[in-house]
């Protein structure tokens, strides 16, 4: 693991189920010009942990797409599917805490509770309400439950560079959540800790729909004693009908052809003001423009 030091560590995390789209290049443009502007690191990663979403060919064409249009990333990307051991070990630190537990019901379970309002609804969904909680790992196969983590009614709050104060209540609005699938697929919510931490990340710039999962990156940053990183959520590109642009949506590929005018569009999107003759210059006298007009506070 790095050592935290007080420079500038940011990081760009697509998951390869599909190519990038508009929406991922703001994020990759926010993320990137926010690291540069403070003379810091910019790493790529790639959030392949869901192994039956990826799509074959999906992780190479986001690189030619980034690498076209003129991002240059700093040390080695990493890989997921190459970090089970260091998940692995992760879970195990929890469950020597006693913080975790194996979960056996299931999605359709959790659903039809619900529907016969045995279970509770919150802002993320059905609060689980720790039906498992007192099951034992060494009675149980590994291949028929979930490890779910318990959290506590302790408030989760943070400042977002952006949005300001944001407070989450853990007990009352998800209730514990899986961090190992019944499937054996580690969840993003651990994984995505866990690398942040092993990378060194100082400062993560995202899109607004991850915001509901910060609260749970903290709490779990801190059961495993890791330091948190500054958050920043950019506003999400939506499409006509209103819905986040992505590739459920519907959402075009950018390709893997720098679209000058895409990047001027998108520093529109994210406040910055360009000047409409910018979409008519060089690659590298828009990004040379970006870095030295770049304001993250203008999103405010």
């Amino acid at each position: 693991m790095h050592t935290r030091n007080s420079s500038y560590r940011g990081r760009f995390a697509p998951s390869p189920t599909g190519p990038l789209h508009k929406g991922s290049l703001v994020a990759a443009i926010a993320s990137f010009l926010e690291a540069k502007s403070h003379r810091g690191k910019w790493l790529l990663r790639m959030e392949d942990v869901d192994e039956l979403r990826n799509v074959k060919g999906a992780a190479s064409s986001i690189l030619r797409s980034l690498d076209a249009f003129g991002f240059e990333w700093d040390e080695d990307i990493l890989y997921q599917t190459q970090r089970k051991d260091a998940y692995v070990h992760a879970i195990e630190t929890l469950q020597k805490q006693n913080l975790v537990y194996p979960c056996t019901c299931s999605r359709k379970f959790i659903r039809a509770q619900a529907e016969q309002n045995k279970i509770k609804t919150g802002p993320f969904g059905n609060i689980y309400p720790g039906s498992c909680i007192h099951k034992k790992f060494t009675l149980l196969n590994p291949d028929d439950y979930a490890i779910r983590i318990k959290v506590t009614d302790q408030p989760i709050q943070f400042k977002d560079a952006i949005l300001g104060s944001i407070t989450h209540q853990l007990k009352t609005d998800l209730g514990d959540f899986i961090i190992r699938r019944r499937d054996g697929l580690f969840a993003y919510q651990l994984a995505v800790v866990v690398d942040d931490a092993f990378q060194n990340i100082s400062h993560i710039v995202r899109g607004s729909d991850l915001l509901d999962s910060t609260t749970r990156q903290l709490y779990l940053q801190g059961c495993l004693s890791h330091p948190p990183p500054e958050y920043a959520h950019v506003p999400l590109m939506r499409c006509k009908k209103g819905d986040k642009l992505s590739k459920q949506t519907g959402a075009k590929s950018i390709g893997e052809t720098a679209d000058i005018p895409l990047i001027v569009g998108c520093l529109e999107f994210l406040g910055q003001n360009p000047p409409d003759t910018l979409k008519y210059e060089s690659l590298d006298n828009v990004w040379q423009w970006a870095l030295k007009n770049w304001q993250l506070d203008k999103l405010i």
